[in-house]
């Protein structure tokens, strides 16, 4: 874990090394040339990025969703660095600052980002999606306002992991978790632990863990939940739960269908994981207890939330990480997600 920026130049070097996915189960080191920032952009030295499930996806089927590989393809969304070069239109008082990347671009003109769902824009550019590279290189260019300053309480490794804890702060919010409530979050991998996190710093006073890995149940325990499940010997007592809000970190069919039903009378459901694309609903509980079922797609607005919960210590993102790899290692990082004691892994670009 670092958080000092000495020894990196205010100059990037015109080449930069970066790891490509060049087609399913295939990563190599290429040679490209340092990205200019554009008017409004920031030029990132990148010091830490986290493997995520969709890298995994992209990497070892070539598809996730709706998209599929059609190219060599930078893989890595959840980032942080340091600003080394400003596009004209920004002030160079900001080269030195330590950000956190939200790493999207969206158009500013569409009716989402008028409206504040910029999330939501259909001609989002987003990081490691086929079109747009991600972060496995040592510099990434993203507009200004996407690279987030962060204090020194916030350490490289969770600088990266601001992302996955927006999907978990983004996820808080539509389930409307408050003091007291009780909160079942299925899944209990990077996003369900820190949904976990942002539950009790919300003021939830019951936060139920399901899993079937009864090693991510324990680790469930260390953050932040009041008590875990196993779905497979556990179901009568999830479906017993009356909980206020149910979160989804799955993407799992079964685990979806019970959390609904352990939900009370106009209790809110929120799907986060991605699994299959179409799944079975109880529809009759849905409509006979008027619940609200919402879905999360990434995040918007939240990046101060989470730095703020990451600073003050309310969630800790440095305890989540449990390897870190070197650039020509990237493909290790991603291999590593296979071994269920793997939280999340941390790809250092510059780390030699």
């Amino acid at each position: 874990m670092t958080s000092a920026v000495e020894g990196i130049s205010p100059r990037p070097t015109p080449t930069m090394r970066a790891s490509v996915l060049v087609k399913a189960g295939e990563v190599v080191m290429q040679q490209r040339p340092t990205p200019t920032p554009a008017a409004d952009e920031v030029l990132v030295r990148v010091t830490a990025v986290g493997v995520c499930g969709s890298d995994v996806h992209f990497y070892k089927d070539g598809h996730l969703g709706d998209w599929t590989l059609d190219g060599p393809l930078v893989l890595g969304h959840e980032s942080g660095g340091v600003i080394v070069a400003v596009g004209a239109h920004v002030s160079p008082t900001r080269i030195g600052q330590r950000v956190s990347v939200e790493p999207q671009h969206p158009s500013t003109q569409s009716a989402e980002s008028l409206r504040g769902d910029y999330n939501l824009d259909p001609a989002m550019k987003f990081y490691a999606i086929p079109g747009t590279d991600g972060a496995f290189q040592e510099y990434v260019t993203i507009q200004s306002h996407f690279a987030h300053e962060i204090p020194d309480a916030v350490s490289d490794w969770a600088a990266a992991l601001l992302e996955p804890l927006s999907v978990a702060v983004a996820s808080a919010r539509k389930a409307c978790i408050t003091a007291g409530d009780r909160v079942l979050i299925t899944g209990a991998g990077p996003v369900g632990l820190a949904l976990a996190q942002v539950a009790r710093a919300s003021g939830a006073a019951e936060i139920i863990v399901t899993d079937i890995s009864e090693g991510r149940r324990a680790s469930a325990l260390k953050f932040g939940a009041t008590s875990v499940l196993d779905p497979s010997a556990d179901a009568s007592a999830i479906a017993s739960l009356n909980a206020d809000s149910f979160i989804d970190a799955s993407g799992a069919a079964p685990a979806v269908w019970s959390g609904i039903e352990a939900l009370r009378p106009g209790g809110r459901a929120v799907l986060v994981g991605m699994g299959q694309s179409t799944l079975p609903l109880p529809v009759g509980r849905i409509q006979s207890h008027e619940l609200i079922l919402t879905g999360v797609f990434r995040y918007a607005n939240t990046w101060p939330a989470a730095i703020a919960l990451a600073a003050t210590g309310q969630v800790d993102l440095d305890a989540m990480v449990t390897g870190t790899f070197t650039l020509e290692q990237a493909q290790d990082a991603l291999e590593s997600t296979a071994d269920p004691a793997t939280i999340k892994s941390i790809v250092e670009p510059h780390r030699v």
